[in-house]
C-alpha cells in the first residue's frame, strides 16, 4: 500500500497535531503518523499544562505569551464551528520564585519587552497572593535527608509574579482538539502505526515506511516524535551538524489534597526548593519536579522500556519540597501520580528548525516545558517550512515570524539545532 502527500509528520502530540494543522491551513495534504492508538498519548498526556512566561531569551518569552492568547481563543484559533469538547484556560497567575540561576532583572526586561505585566512580590506580597506559604530563602535545593533540608530561613524570598497565566484544563484533550481541527482541514491520522524508515530519493526524503509495510510518499517530514525523536533523526541521518543533543528523560508528576488554607494560589514556580507547584480541580494539587542539582537524573535510553510506575522515593522528595513551601500541605503515606518521559535538549530550549537532510524537519527538545507553545509552535514551523522550501537559507538568514495575536516578531533562529548553548538558561524544566 502507498498513499502521497506534500507533508508528513511523525508524533501525534500537541505539537505534532499543531503543525499538521497549521500545515494543512496553509493548503499542505497531511498526513500523521502515531504508534499510538490516538493524538496525545505519549509525553502530551502526562503534561501539566502550565502556561507561563518566564523564559531566558525574548523569542521564548514571545513564543509563550503568543500561544497564551490562542489558547485564550482557543475555538477562534482551532476554526471550531462549537466550543463543545473544546478545553478552556485557567488564567490565575504565576509566582516564580527568585533564584540565584534566574536573573530577574532580565526577566522582568523581556517581560517589558513583550508587554507583559509583572511585577516583584515581597514576603508580604507573597503571603497576599498565596495564603498559608512560607517565604523562607532555602536554596539551594537539598535531599529530604539532608539534615540541612529543615534548618530554618535566615532570609526572605520574593517573586515574579503574572497575574495572566496559569493551566490549560485537560493536556489529552487538547492534542485531540487540535487533531480534529486538522482532521477538519483534511488531515489523515495514521495510528497504531510505526515508522521503521525514513525513505530518501537524490538526498532528500521521499516519505516513510510503516511497520505493516505501507509505504507513504512525501517529499517533506516533520519529526515531532517526543522521546523517541533521536531514533528518528537517525533514521534520516539527521543530526551530524547538531550542536545541540536531545535525550529522553523519565520524570514524575504527584497528586496531592491541598491544604485548607490554600485559596485561589496562582502556579508555584519554586526552584528554590525544587518544585512547582499548580492547583488541580477538586481542591488538589499537582506537584512536579525543576531537576535540582541534587537529585540524580533519570535519563533513558528507550522511551519504551522507562518505569512508568511512580516511585514512592520521588513522590516523598517532591512533596516533602512542597510542604516546605506550603507547611500545611499533608504529605500522605502512598504515592499518586503520573509518569512521564521528556525529550530533552542539552540547554532545556526546543529545536524547531530544518536539518541537513533536504526535506526534514524536526520540532524535538521540548523538555517538559513546550506544551504551552504548541498552538504558535506549530505556526513557526508551518512558516519556516514554506520559507525554506521557497528557497530561503534559514541557517544563515534565521526566518522571522510575527505573531497574529500580538504583534510580536520571534526569531525562529533562537530555536536553531546549530545555535550556541543558551548559557542564560535555567538548566531547568524552567528553560
Amino acid at each position: 500500500m502507498t498513499g502521497s502527500y506534500d507533508a508528513i509528520v511523525v508524533g501525534a502530540g500537541v505539537i505534532g497535531s499543531a503543525v499538521a494543522f497549521e500545515l494543512a491551513r496553509s493548503g499542505k495534504s497531511v498526513c500523521v503518523v502515531d504508534k499510538a492508538a490516538g493524538p496525545g498519548q505519549g509525553s502530551t498526556s502526562s503534561s501539566s499544562a502550565v502556561i507561563r512566561f518566564n523564559y531566558s531569551t525574548f523569542d521564548a518569552v514571545a513564543l509563550s505569551w503568543e500561544a497564551f492568547h490562542a489558547w485564550l481563543n482557543w475555538q477562534d484559533h482551532l476554526e471550531a464551528t462549537s466550543n463543545e469538547g473544546l478545553v478552556s484556560v485557567h488564567n490565575i497567575g504565576v509566582a516564580m520564585m527568585n533564584v540565584p540561576v534566574v536573573n530577574v532583572e532580565r526577566t522582568s526586561m523581556l517581560f517589558t519587552q513583550a508587554g507583559i505585566e509583572h511585577r516583584v512580590l515581597d514576603a508580604d506580597g507573597l503571603r497576599e497572593v498565596i495564603p498559608g506559604i512560607d517565604t523562607g530563602k532555602y536554596w539551594p535545593p537539598k535531599k529530604i535527608d539532608d539534615p540541612q533540608f529543615w534548618e530554618d530561613a535566615s532570609e526572605s524570598i520574593s517573586a515574579m509574579y503574572t497575574t495572566q497565566g496559569g493551566y490549560v484544563s485537560d493536556p489529552l484533550q487538547a492534542a485531540v482538539n487540535l487533531a480534529d481541527a486538522a482532521k477538519a482541514k483534511g488531515v489523515d491520522f495514521r495510528f497504531k502505526s510505526r515508522v521503521i524508515s525514513i525513505n530518501k530519493e537524490n538526498a532528500r526524503v521521499a516519505g516513510v515506511t510503516l511497520d505493516d509495510g505501507t509505504v507513504i510518499n512525501a517529499p517533506v517530514v516533520v519529526n515531532v516524535a517526543g522521546p523517541w525523536s533521536g531514533h528518528i533523526n537517525e533514521m534520516a541521518g539527521a543530526g551530524a551538524d547538531f550542536t545541540i543533543q536531545v535525550r529522553p528523560m523519565r520524570q514524575e508528576v504527584h497528586h496531592v489534597s491541598a491544604p485548607k488554607s490554600l485559596v485561589n494560589p496562582p502556579i508555584i514556580g519554586d526552584l528554590d526548593t525544587g518544585v512547582y507547584i499548580r492547583p488541580e480541580g477538586g481542591g488538589s494539587l499537582l506537584v512536579g519536579g525543576t531537576e535540582p542539582e541534587c537529585d540524580v537524573f533519570q535519563w533513558v535510553d528507550d522511551p519504551d522500556q522507562a518505569n512508568m510506575t511512580r516511585t514512592q522515593e520521588l513522590f516523598d522528595a517532591q512533596v516533602t519540597r512542597a510542604a516546605r513551601r506550603l507547611p500545611d500541605l499533608q504529605v500522605p503515606g502512598s504515592a499518586s501520580g503520573v509518569v512521564g518521559v521528556y525529550d530533552v535538549a542539552s540547554d532545556w530550549t526546543p529545536i524547531y528548525d530544518k536539518t541537513d537532510v533536504s526535506g526534514f524537519y524536526i520540532a524535538i527538545g521540548s523538555s517538559g516545558n513546550q506544551f504551552k507553545n504548541a498552538p504558535t509552535a506549530g505556526q513557526l514551523m508551518a512558516a519556516l517550512i514554506d520559507a525554506v522550501e521557497s528557497g530561503a537559507d534559514h541557517d544563515s538568514q534565521p526566518v522571522h515570524f510575527v505573531g497574529p495575536r500580538t504583534g510580536l516578531t520571534i526569531n525562529i533562529g533562537t530555536f536553531s539545532r546549530k545555535r550556541a548553548k543558551n548559557e542564560a538558561s535555567s538548566g531547568t524544566v524552567m528553560g
